[in-house]
C-alpha cells in the first residue's frame, strides 16, 4: 500500500499493526470453528478457550491501533479548513480511465459491502435451528445489525469528514475483518453483539462512495454513476450473498458467511491502494501536490467558499443537516417528500423484510438451504444486467420516469410474488423481478431525490429519506420480534399498498431533472 496516503498520520506502521492484530486475532477463532466439523459445525453450548478471548482483546486492540495510525493530527484544524473548500468537476468534462477506474473500484467495495447484511437472510435458519431459538428470539440479530447500520451510517459520515474518503474506508474493512468471528461464537448473544458492529462497519460505506463520486465525477455524470454503481453494488452483494450460501452452507454450515469477513475485508484493505484521496481532503491538510494529482487525474477543480456558501457536492453526498427548522413539509415540497419517504420506507420492508425472511421461507416450503440459495443466486444473476438499463434510462431518457418504473417493477415483482404464494410455482423470476425493481428503486431514489430540492435543504432531504430507508428495516424487523412476521404472500400485499401510494405521488408530484442546471432548484416550485 502507498505509504504517502499516511505521511501525515501517525503512521503506516501503526495501521499495519493494527491489520496485523485483528487478522490473528480472528484466526485464534478458527480452531474452535474446526472443533465442530464432524458434528456439522454446531458450536452451540461450547465453552470458549482462553485463545478465543485473546483473540477478541486483539481485535478491539487493533481497531483502536488501525483508527490511531489513520487519525490525521491536528484533526480541528483540519475540520475547519476542509468548511472553506469546495472541490468539483467541470460540468461538462469528459469522462477518462481514472473515472471509470474508481467506479469499478468503488463498485466491488460495494459489492463486498452489502454483501454483509445480505447474508442475514441466509444465515437465520441454520441459525435459529442451531441455537434452538424461537424465530422472534433470532430476529434479533437482523435488527441489531440494522440498527447498526443506520449507527454506521451516522458515525462513518463523520469519520470520513475526520479521517478522509479512503481512510474511512480502510477502517470500515478493519472492522469487517473483526466482525468474522461471529462465524465461531457458542451463543446467540455474542452474535447479536458481533452483528451489530458488522452493521455500523457496512452502514457507512454508501455515503462514503457517494461522497466521493460526487467529489470526482463531472455533475453532467454524476447522476448515472451514482445509480450504476450503486445497484451494481445493491445487486452484486446480493449474489454474491446467495451463491457463497450455495456454495459453501451444504458443507461448511451458515458459520462460513460470518467467516467470509476475514478474506473478503482484507481484499477491502488491500483495494485501499486503488482508492484515491478526496482533493478536498487534501487540500485541508495542506498535501497541495498530492491533491492537485488527483485533479489532474480527474479533471476536477478547486476553490474556497465564500461566506454563507455552500458545498453542493460535500450536501449531495452526505445529507447533512442545514438548519434547526424543517424546511422539508412546506406546501411546494410537501407533495414529493412525501413520495420520496413512503418509497424509502417500502424499500426498507423489502430489502431487510421480504428479502430477508425469502430464504426461511423456502426451506419451510420443502427446499434444502443449499437448493433455496440456488434459486435465490440465479434470480440475483437474472437481475444483474438490467442495473446498466437503470442508469441508462435515468441519464438518457428521463429521471422522474425512471424511478417512476423502478417503483412500477418493484409492484409487479412484489405481485407476482403474491401470485407465486396462491398458485405456486419456481420463485427464480418473481424474486428476480422484485430484486430489479427494488435495487433500481434504491440506486436511483438518492440521486434523484438529492437532484430535487434546493441546495439550502438537499442535504436534509437526501439524510432524511435514507434515514426512512432503514426505519422500513426497523419496522420489518420489529414484526419479526414480536412475532407477527405476516406469510410471505401477506407480506407483499401489504407493502404493495405503500408501493402503490409511491408510483401514484411521484407521478403527481416528481419534478423532472433530466439536464436541469441545479441552481434552478433554489426556490421551491408550487406544484
Amino acid at each position: 500500500m502507498d505509504a504517502k496516503v499516511f505521511m501525515d498520520r501517525r503512521g503506516v506502521w501503526a495501521f499495519a499493526l493494527g491489520c496485523v492484530f485483528v487478522t490473528v486475532g480472528v484466526l485464534m477463532h478458527i480452531p474452535m470453528f474446526w472443533m465442530g466439523k464432524d458434528m456439522g459445525f454446531h458450536l452451540a453450548g461450547m465453552a470458549m478457550g482462553w485463545d478465543m478471548i485473546l483473540g477478541m482483546f486483539l481485535i478491539v486492540a487493533g481497531i483502536g491501533v488501525a483508527a490511531y495510525g489513520l487519525l490525521p493530527k491536528a484533526v480541528g484544524d483540519q475540520m475547519e479548513a476542509a468548511s472553506r473548500i469546495s472541490v468539483h468537476a467541470p460540468e461538462d468534462a469528459p469522462l477518462s480511465p481514472a473515472h471509470w477506474g474508481l467506479m469499478v473500484v468503488l463498485t466491488v467495495a460495494l459489492v463486498i459491502d452489502v454483501m454483509k447484511p445480505a447474508s442475514l437472510g441466509f444465515v437465520m435458519p441454520g441459525m435459529t435451528h442451531e441455537y434452538g431459538v424461537p424465530k422472534s428470539q433470532a430476529a434479533l440479530v437482523p435488527f441489531f445489525a440494522l440498527v447498526g447500520t443506520v449507527t454506521g451510517s451516522i458515525l462513518w459520515g463523520i469519520i470520513a469528514d475526520i479521517y478522509g474518503r479512503k481512510a474511512s474506508i480502510l477502517l470500515s474493512a478493519v472492522v469487517f475483518v473483526g466482525t468474522s468471528i461471529c462465524g465461531a461464537m457458542p451463543s446467540l448473544g455474542w452474535n447479536i453483539g458481533m452483528c451489530f458492529l458488522m452493521g455500523a462497519g457496512a452502514g457507512g460505506m454508501l455515503p462514503v462512495t457517494y461522497a466521493l463520486l460526487a467529489e470526482t465525477m463531472p455533475s453532467k455524470h454524476r447522476g448515472w454513476a451514482l445509480v450504476l454503481v450503486g445497484g451494481l453494488g445493491g445487486v452484486g452483494g446480493y449474489f454474491a450473498a446467495s451463491g457463497f450460501s450455495a456454495l459453501l452452507v451444504p458443507d461448511w454450515s451458515w458459520r462460513i458467511l460470518w467467516l467470509l469477513n476475514l478474506p473478503t475485508g482484507l481484499v477491502l484493505v488491500l483495494m485501499g491502494g486503488l482508492i484515491p484521496e478526496s482533493a478536498k481532503f487534501l487540500l485541508s491538510r495542506g498535501r497541495r501536490d498530492e491533491a492537485y494529482k488527483v485533479m489532474a487525474r480527474f479533471g476536477t477543480k478547486s476553490h474556497t467558499l465564500s461566506e454563507g456558501e455552500e458545498d453542493e457536492a460535500d450536501t449531495f453526498a452526505h445529507g447533512h443537516h442545514d438548519g434547526p427548522q424543517p424546511k422539508l413539509w412546506t406546501p411546494g415540497l410537501i407533495g414529493e417528500t412525501a413520495a420520496l419517504s413512503i418509497a424509502a420506507i417500502a424499500w426498507g420492508l423489502i430489502n431487510f423484510g421480504l428479502l430477508l425472511w425469502l430464504p426461511a421461507d423456502l426451506v419451510e416450503r420443502g427446499y434444502d438451504m443449499g437448493t433455496s440459495s440456488k434459486l435465490l443466486a440465479s434470480s440475483a444473476l437474472i437481475a444483474f444486467p438490467t442495473v446498466f438499463l437503470c442508469a441508462f434510462l435515468y441519464s438518457r431518457w428521463s429521471t422522474k420516469w425512471a424511478l417512476t418504473a423502478a417503483i412500477a417493477v418493484t409492484f409487479a415483482g412484489l405481485a407476482w410474488v403474491l401470485g407465486l404464494e396462491m398458485f405456486g410455482g419456481s420463485p427464480v423470476f418473481p424474486v428476480a423481478l422484485l430484486i430489479v425493481g427494488s435495487n433500481g428503486l434504491l440506486a436511483i431514489l438518492l440521486p434523484y431525490t438529492s437532484e430535487c430540492y434546493p441546495l439550502k435543504v438537499r442535504g436534509r432531504a437526501t439524510g432524511w429519506v435514507a434515514a426512512c430507508t432503514k426505519a422500513g428495516g426497523v419496522l420489518a424487523q420489529s414484526l419479526s420480534i414480536t412475532a407477527l412476521v405476516p406469510a410471505l404472500g401477506m407480506a407483499a400485499l401489504m407493502i404493495m399498498a405503500p408501493i402503490a401510494l409511491a408510483l401514484g405521488l411521484i407521478m403527481r408530484y416528481g419534478k423532472e431533472t433530466r439536464g436541469l442546471d441545479l441552481r434552478d432548484l433554489e426556490k421551491p416550485r408550487d406544484h
